[in-house]
């Protein structure tokens, strides 16, 4: 039976969700946050300790981080693991600088908040994990997904940067970097599309309509998509292993585009990338 605690954002569903049950399945203290209030009792349900956190408000999430420190086994948060976040699909053409600030509040801003929040925190108690479940969109970009491929190359520069910046403390930093992975991803990306986007008024409209079909589609949403259970097994060896690895890759088109990304000019990437 382990005695740490780990405070996750983004449980109400996916990823974040099958990590926190199975932490505490596991013997964690779970500490789980959702941006949604009526998600709560579902984790509660579970015996899992549960309390609203929208990472785009900043008082939310400095509430949210006083009740977890509140809530944590004497005191002390031992992991952060930054996961929730969401895609707004669509032609960065089509994003108005408007929806782009509201991806980063939530994808960006609300996870440095919360992860300078634990830094000041865990910095006395000379230990700590911070583990960002960023993306293989984090490293490649692909097309109609500039908000969140943007959001995730930030994440991957802030997270390096605090690696280095930490590197003199007991503090390790870890970025998950999943390829597709059975969730609720699509099917909120789909309701930010529908949301935001005037499909009507777009050069790009025929491809929207394939693009919407995807979506709309129910199951894996192509090839090689695995479960969440993937992520948890990376995750559970960056909070465990004496030495946290700086990088798990996820799935297998997250190796081949970190492979491609490093042998491949340029020019041939992004014509591979726009087949995809």
């Amino acid at each position: 039976m382990t005695n740490k605690t780990v405070l996750i954002t983004g449980c109400s569903s996916g990823i974040g969700f099958y990590c926190a049950k199975t932490l505490h399945q596991a013997g964690y203290q779970v500490l789980a946050t959702v941006r949604n209030p009526n998600d709560v009792n579902k984790l509660t349900d579970l015996g899992i300790l549960c309390h609203p956190l929208d990472l785009a408000d900043p008082s939310s999430v400095e509430t949210g981080f006083n009740w977890a420190v509140a809530q944590a086994d004497n005191h002390q948060i031992d992991v952060l693991f930054n996961n929730g976040a969401y895609a707004l699909p669509g032609a960065l053409e089509d994003i108005s600088r408007d929806m782009l600030q509201t991806q980063f509040q939530t994808n960006v801003f609300g996870w440095h908040q919360l992860t300078q929040l634990c830094i000041a925190h865990m910095l006395p108690f000379n230990s700590g994990r911070i583990i960002q479940n960023s993306s293989v969109l984090g490293f490649v970009a692909m097309r109609f997904r500039g908000p969140y491929n943007a959001s995730k190359f930030a994440i991957e520069g802030l997270t390096d940067t605090l690696r280095l910046e930490l590197a003199d403390t007991q503090i390790q930093i870890s970025l998950i970097e999943p390829g597709p992975i059975l969730s609720r991803f699509r099917a909120n990306a789909l309701a930010q599309f529908e949301q935001n986007i005037n499909l009507n008024n777009s050069r790009f409209k025929h491809t929207y309509q394939n693009m919407l079909s995807r979506l709309k589609k129910e199951g894996p949403g192509m090839r090689f998509t695995l479960g969440p259970e993937a992520v948890y097994d990376k995750l559970i060896h960056a909070i465990e292993a004496k030495r946290a690895k700086p990088r798990y890759y996820v799935t297998f088109p997250t190796h081949l585009m970190g492979v491609l990304k490093r042998i491949l000019p340029t020019s041939w990437l992004d014509a591979l990338l726009k087949r995809s």
